[in-house]
């Protein structure tokens, strides 16, 4: 009997993502080397993305009666710092236990565009570039793109938390950039924000319109025409899973040590057979001073 793995067609990520180069000796001195956490915290206190339920954590053998102790877990992927998966919109793709390491390790920049944005914002691949191009950076094709908004300064462990801010009015983009991903054949993006979609390119603009009012009032005009559904709605998930360009959200820790440089970052998903997403431990190896 063939196993699970086997039966599952593959091909759609050799079809899509580049096979890697591994030129890491001219992107790092290793004896200077610096590792620098990009996650986030999770936990019971960790708030939900509307419509989801709660991460939950429990005792289920203790000492005193058990002799050891353990704990159960019941949550979803989507919370706390994941990567979303093609499952997650494609029926038939591969779980992300399924996808290969190499793709979730390779060269890629982190790109500041925390002075250009402010709530409900779009950015574009332009502001990137031109962002990339201020610091000497080169986006290549096949890297990793970190996107530095600063909203990850309003998650819910920050001094500066607002969930309010951080869930629903985090800046984001539209099918503009999600089209230039693909045609960069970027491996992976990240984002310091609780989505890489704009909040409402979600269900947020739905079961929040008066966030939706408040970004007419802002920018003059109404989402519906700034970005039109369906080819905005969760575009940097329907478009871009199908062409093999996955991405991480919820990411922060130490990102605001690693702006505008060129690192060698990780981001590999725990290897669950099947799972759409699942989470990560993302981190980024550097040079140089913070």
């Amino acid at each position: 009997m063939s196993s699970y793995l086997e039966e599952r067609d593959l091909s759609y990520m050799t079809k899509y993502i580049p096979k890697p180069l591994y030129k890491w000796g001219n992107l790092i001195k290793w004896d200077e080397a610096r590792l620098y956490d990009l996650s986030q915290p999770l936990g019971v206190l960790t708030p939900p993305f509307p419509t989801y339920p709660p991460f939950k954590m429990y005792w289920i053998k203790v000492l005193p009666e058990h002799r050891v102790q353990a704990q159960a877990i019941e949550t979803p992927w989507h919370i706390g710092t994941h990567m979303d998966g093609p499952l997650h919109f494609v029926p038939g793709s591969p779980g992300i236990g399924e996808i290969p390491l190499d793709h979730w390790v390779g060269e890629g920049v982190i790109i500041d565009i925390s002075d250009e944005v402010e709530d409900l914002s779009i950015y574009t691949s332009e502001m990137i570039e031109k962002k990339a191009k201020e610091h000497n950076l080169e986006i290549k094709n096949g890297d990793i793109l970190i996107i530095h908004t600063g909203y990850y300064k309003y998650q819910w462990d920050q001094p500066t938390a607002d969930t309010v801010r951080y869930q629903l009015k985090h800046p984001g983009p539209t099918k503009e950039f999600a089209k230039w991903c693909v045609q960069k054949k970027l491996k992976w993006t990240g984002v310091d924000a609780v989505s890489q979609d704009h909040p409402l390119n979600t269900v947020i603009r739905r079961v929040r319109p008066d966030i939706a009012e408040e970004f007419k009032e802002k920018f003059g005009k109404p989402v519906d025409e700034a970005m039109p559904w369906p080819e905005n709605y969760q575009v940097l998930h329907t478009y871009t899973f199908p062409r093999g360009v996955f991405h991480a959200e919820n990411l922060g820790g130490e990102i605001g040590k690693v702006l505008n440089k060129r690192c060698l970052i990780v981001g590999a998903p725990i290897k669950v057979v099947g799972a759409e997403s699942a989470f990560a431990r993302i981190f980024a190896i550097c040079n140089g001073p913070e």
